[in-house]
């Protein structure tokens, strides 16, 4: 797999040559174009002035910023080049803090920090600084047309990973919203609310979780093309949780994850007495 980019990571006087690799795959998502109702035919768009109503060539169109309604700025390439930060092949580790302060909010796409040649040992070091001190590093790295990033540095298992993160006036201030405070909250409420939670936790595997939206989408493609009519179920309505019946739906839930839970241990039981009986 090729690198998306190549340089050095450093922290104090330690430089590390390193290669960033993308940390995620890309899915085959479902794509669709917009058709012709009368004879499928593809919709093609034309680039049109809305003063002139014609199509314009690519040569005759400039980037603007529009900072009041129907009012513009027009930047150039020279405009964006004077704008550009220097490269840089080095994401310099600035600060570090501790990974529970940081709001998961601020990570974006993770990229596996691989070392290059010479670099193994201290890679390993940092690795293994950051595991022990449980701190993610921090720092900015220039990619793709020099635009510069937040980074954090993270250890996963035996890898050194990088997310890119979001600035700080990238996220929503939570201000504009209201949420409810704990005041309402029995405490008998919270009991049977921290017991349902602590009998549907387990280990986090996440090959049990898939795209079912996806996989009906296939389903149904696949079905209009070998002619057959497909039948719409309309989808179960929930009722929204009610105050007064709260401690009865709680209740209820703890009864439903029990059952679950004996059902979930009937089944591994039988499959390691199968196991046992195909190896005997």
């Amino acid at each position: 797999m090729r690198p998306v980019w190549t340089g050095a990571l450093t922290f104090g006087l330690v430089n590390i040559p390193v290669r960033l690799h993308t940390a995620i795959q890309a899915k085959e998502r479902i794509s669709f174009r917009l058709l012709h109702k009368q004879d499928l035919s593809p919709i093609r768009y034309e680039r049109v002035c809305q003063k002139e109503g014609e199509t314009v060539p690519w040569k005759d169109i400039v980037k603007g910023y529009e900072y009041s309604k129907g009012k513009f700025v027009v930047l150039t390439d020279a405009d964006f080049k004077a704008a550009a930060i220097e490269s840089s092949k080095t994401i310099e580790i600035l600060d570090f803090a501790s990974a529970d302060e940081i709001d998961p909010r601020f990570f974006e796409t993770p990229y596996y920090v691989v070392p290059a040649k010479g670099g193994e040992k201290p890679y390993a070091l940092l690795r293994e600084a950051i595991k022990r001190t449980g701190t993610v590093g921090i720092g900015k790295i220039t990619m793709r047309s020099n635009a510069l990033h937040l980074a954090g540095v993270k250890a996963v298992g035996d890898a050194i990973v990088l997310d890119i993160m979001r600035f700080a006036d990238e996220l929503v201030d939570t201000s504009e919203f209201s949420f409810p405070s704990d005041s309402g909250v029995r405490p008998q409420e919270l009991q049977m609310a921290e017991q349902l939670v602590g009998n549907l936790t387990q280990a986090f595997d996440p090959s049990k979780y898939t795209d079912d939206y996806a996989a009906n989408l296939r389903k149904i493609i696949r079905a209009k093309m070998k002619g057959k009519k497909i039948e719409v179920a309309e989808p179960e309505e929930r009722e929204s949780t009610q105050v007064v019946d709260l401690m009865a739906r709680l209740q209820e839930s703890l009864e439903m994850g029990k059952r679950r839970g004996r059902t979930t241990k009937t089944r591994a039981h039988h499959t390691r007495t199968a196991k046992r009986r195909k190896s005997a």
